[in-house]
């Protein structure tokens, strides 16, 4: 009996109660989480008592195909010593046969999906029948390089399965409920599956800031054949529209399910789904809206905006733009790879903009050298720096697209890119600005510098405006929403700030605009002359019949404003004066009604009623409700709503997981991309 050779009976991983002392427990998946840098506990059963002289290992081997992969490969002894940043098991108390083995992961350990088997490095191996773990990052481990301080934010950025995604414009911000739902099913395989797809070594998932630049790119389809596929054309009848999605977790997976990239996303969508990515394996990570937020194509730090002698927006000409919004993320990481001081919040970026060492990412880059003009760190701070604090040219265009096009520089704002920049609360559902947390306040020393300190590793444009004195005469406006539906009013304001009279023409055009500064349709003009006496202010009224935008509005699956372009000139003085305003619409709500508590296992009823008042019939109208821990995404064909016609829907689910849950309802149309409520339960 005493020869008989040692095995191994059976191995239980105590799932239950290491992915509680884990933070890993709402992981709606079968095998063991945990995360780097921490104890967990395994049992295992042997066919007699250990003696010192036996000699038995776990082996971990991690990847799709770990065990062809040696320098994944892991062995522990048993009965190891302490060590370092080593792997290493230990045994504890013994229970006849059974043992409890305390297995610590280094703190900067690969990151993936690990099997464990047992071995005397010899004949003899044993792999239990559910062999699989998962090996997260870790934001409580003070050693590992994504480690944040305060318990109330680990539990916003990486526990946090809902929250909210900022739309909208400077003048109107708009928080839009988003589930993330990091620990959906399948969404954790699949983020191990993105990595496989950049083509990450096993070796290099250890390091945050490389995955984190890597999922920047696999988010997006382009290069590696990732989640999203991105579409601005406002045609997506082959897809899903961006403004339907409710969350990220359906998107990644139907992605996972069908290894296909998934139609359609843009900024907000590759930001929710980024988001998502990086919470589920453990990276802090927060959605930002930057509103006016430049796309500086040209690389030089300046936004040029065209306009024809009539005020009609030119988006032919020069690729930069500026859009109402861009939404990106932030994650949270030490940066060993840079000189000190730049650890924290980092930049990145999944919507496909410009190519960054040859493929669509972004990031990271940290926020620290981005207000401080440092663009030389890597990666990508210059591009960021330029989305958030780039100068505004405005250029008339005199006989465009002929042999005499010539253009004339009407003027430079050093202070309308970059407002606003937003994320959500922590711990509250509430928008915080973090505008300072990216750039010095707008015009102070401390926000020039940072700028000249930026041109000056820039190829600086000829004639920069830098200096130049300010124009007597400046053009702004009045306006105010409009319930879609009705005619579009405001008033173009002109100040004259010198105490001469000064007699000026103007031109304004009215055309319909995509979030992302391009205009696609002309809805009206004016041209028109007015005495603005020194040292005061005259208006100019403008109202814009409902039907030259509403029978645009089917045409477009896409949330549209008005943009209203003006361009003048003082004739006394030649001096040029160009601004634009943009008004939005106002929809109608959606009501949901349901209770404010539910038990575990209780059935409940959320019902959505809709009452259409915007005083046109609204036609293919659906609603798309989703409820995390509740039920899946589901949409309703409510077909053609006409004016003031109601509808009311009705959703049967069963709470299945306990906390506060959020249901959110959209309801889209061929004349509304989107309107949304949530509410929210506590389920007990």
């Amino acid at each position: 009996m005493s020869d008989l050779a040692l095995t191994v009976e059976s191995l239980d991983f105590r799932a239950s109660e290491n992915k509680k002392s884990h933070q890993t427990h709402e992981y709606d998946h079968s095998a063991l989480v945990v995360r780097r840098g921490q104890n967990f506990h395994i049992k295992m059963k042997m066919n007699r008592p250990l003696k010192a002289a036996d000699q038995l290992y776990i082996q971990l081997a991690v990847g799709r195909q770990p065990l062809q992969s040696k320098e994944t490969l892991v062995l522990i002894p048993l009965q190891q010593t302490e060590g370092s940043e080593a792997w290493r098991a230990t045994l504890g108390a013994a229970h006849g046969h059974e043992y409890d083995v305390r297995i610590k992961t280094p703190s900067n350990a690969t990151v993936g999906k690990y099997t464990l088997t047992v071995t005397d490095k010899g004949s003899y191996s044993y792999k239990p029948p559910e062999s699989d773990f998962y090996l997260l990052f870790n934001p409580w481990c003070k050693e590992d390089n994504v480690y944040l301080a305060e318990e109330h934010k680990r539990q916003e950025y990486v526990l946090k399965d809902t929250g909210y995604l900022y739309r909208g414009s400077s003048q109107r911000v708009e928080g839009i409920p988003w589930n993330f739902g990091q620990f959906e099913t399948d969404v954790l395989d699949c983020c191990l599956y993105l990595l496989d797809q950049v083509g990450m070594k096993q070796s290099t998932r250890r390091d945050p800031v490389k995955i984190a630049r890597a999922m920047s790119a696999a988010v997006n389809v382009q290069d590696d054949n990732g989640v999203l596929c991105g579409n601005w054309s406002g045609d997506y009848s082959d897809g899903t529209p961006p403004s339907h999605w409710t969350g990220s977790s359906a998107i990644l997976q139907q992605y996972y399910k069908s290894k296909e990239p998934v139609r359609y996303g843009q900024c907000w969508v590759f930001s929710g789904v980024l988001t998502t990515v990086m919470r589920c394996l453990g990276i802090p990570a927060r959605s930002i809206t930057n509103f006016d937020s430049a796309h500086d194509t040209e690389d030089n730090l300046t936004i040029d905006v065209f306009f024809n002698a009539a005020g009609e927006m030119l988006s032919d000409i020069s690729t930069d733009s500026i859009w109402n919004f861009h939404v990106w993320n932030d994650v949270w990481m030490k940066r060993p790879d840079l000189p000190e001081g730049y650890d924290g919040w980092q930049a990145i970026d999944a919507t496909p903009q410009e190519l960054s060492e040859g493929n669509y990412q972004c990031g990271p880059a940290p926020l620290k050298a981005i207000k401080n003009g440092d663009i030389h760190l890597v990666y990508d701070t210059k591009f960021v720096l330029s989305e958030v604090n780039a100068d505004r040219i405005f250029w008339r265009v005199d006989n465009p697209k002929t042999p005499q096009q010539s253009m004339v520089k009407l003027s430079v704002d050093t202070k309308v890119v970059g407002k606003r920049i937003s994320t959500k609360t922590v711990g509250k559902n509430l928008r915080e600005d973090i505008t300072s947390q990216y750039k010095y306040p707008e015009g102070s020393p401390e926000e020039r510098k940072s700028i000249e300190s930026a041109l000056k590793m820039c190829v600086k444009p000829p004639g920069m405006p830098y200096g130049e004195a300010a124009p007597s005469i400046k053009v702004g406006f009045e306006s105010k929403e409009v319930h879609l539906g009705s005619p579009v009013t405001l008033k173009i304001i002109f100040t004259n700030s010198s105490t001469e009279d000064r007699n000026v023409t103007f031109s304004a055009s009215y055309q319909l605009q995509i979030y992302h500064g391009n205009t696609v349709e002309n809805i009206g003009s004016m041209s028109n002359e007015i005495t603005v006496k020194g040292e005061s202010c005259a208006d100019v009224p403008v109202e814009i019949p409902a039907e030259s935008y509403l029978k645009f509005l089917p045409k477009y699956d896409d949330e549209l404003q008005v943009q209203v372009n003006v361009l003048g000139e003082a004739k006394e003085t030649k001096e040029s004066l160009a601004d634009y305003t943009l008004v939005h619409f106002i929809y109608p709500p959606i009501k949901i009604e349901m209770p404010e508590s539910a038990n575990i296992g209780e059935t409940f009823s959320c019902t959505f009623s809709f009452k259409n008042d915007t005083g046109i019939p609204l036609d293919n109208t659906k609603l798309h409700v989703e409820g995390i821990g509740l039920f899946q995404l589901e949409t309703f064909d409510q077909g053609t709503i006409k004016a003031d016609g109601v509808f009311m829907s009705r959703v049967i689910c069963t709470a299945s997981k306990p906390g506060e849950r959020k249901i959110i309802a959209k309801i889209t149309s061929d004349q509304i991309c989107g309107i949304t409520e949530e509410k929210h339960i506590t389920i007990k």
